[in-house]
């Protein structure tokens, strides 16, 4: 029996694994999905107030509160959270598996392993409101149906932006001796293929399983990503 962690993407809480839950579970492992402090559904610090760091110590210490095995699996914007997390305790965890997640190497900010260029000039602010659902639809539920891309585009809450802006505290002696994998999205409209392809060329990953789907899979094909959740498991708790 493996414990799965699920960690949201940005502006995302813990409804994205709702689905996800379920099929894991029936397969007779542990799932669990929490909101990260700081975004809708854990209101214990203010936005503003949260750092990289502080996300991953939340991360960490409910990997040791829990039975091994462990795996973390993010999305997004998680994935620099479950990096950091890792990196703590590098030996409870037996396998990261990134969802079309950023995976930042030593030093890098999630921004830079986005590949999304930054005017330097440019103030970031703390906390940025939610996308608009005119806009969120066609970026992160383009292949869900209309009414789930609806339910979810109005769920979204305000990102804190000051853990993508921070450099990445992993090392390759902790972080990087634990097995990765990756899941890629064909038709991602955000982490777009070329992006996809950057981030694993600075980590790579093994295996990478392609998915035929929008950013947001839990909603567009979850039994297939936990298809695919599950037989990456299956590789690294043997």
């Amino acid at each position: 029996m493996t414990t799965f962690i699920l960690i949201p993407g940005a502006m995302h809480g813990s409804w994205t694994w709702d689905r996800v839950v379920p099929p894991l579970e029936a397969a007779g492992h542990r799932a669990i999905a929490p909101d990260l402090p700081g975004m809708c559904g854990n209101e214990s610090i203010a936005p503003q107030d949260v750092t990289l760091s502080l996300w991953g110590q939340f991360v960490a210490d409910l990997v040791r509160a829990v039975e091994p095995p462990v795996i973390l699996v993010a999305h997004s914007r998680g994935g620099i959270v479950i990096g950091d997390a890792a990196e703590r305790v590098p030996e409870c965890v037996a396998g990261l598996i990134y969802l079309v997640a950023l995976i930042a190497p030593p030093g890098l900010t999630g921004r830079q392993a986005s590949g999304v260029e930054q005017d330097s000039d440019v103030r970031i602010p703390a906390v940025v409101d939610p996308v608009p659902p005119d806009i969120a639809i066609p970026m992160f539920y383009h292949r869900c149906s209309p009414e789930d891309a609806a339910w979810a585009a109005s769920r979204l809450c305000p990102e804190p932006m000051r853990p993508l802006e921070t450099p990445a505290n992993v090392t390759w002696e902790r972080w990087g001796r634990i097995p990765r994998a990756f899941i890629a999205c064909s038709d991602d409209q955000v982490l777009t293929p070329e992006r996809q392809h950057r981030i694993l060329a600075a980590a790579p990953c093994d295996p990478v399983v392609t998915l035929d789907s929008d950013h947001s899979p839990f909603l567009a094909m979850p039994e297939k990503l936990a298809e695919a959740i599950l037989e990456i498991a299956e590789r690294f708790v043997k």
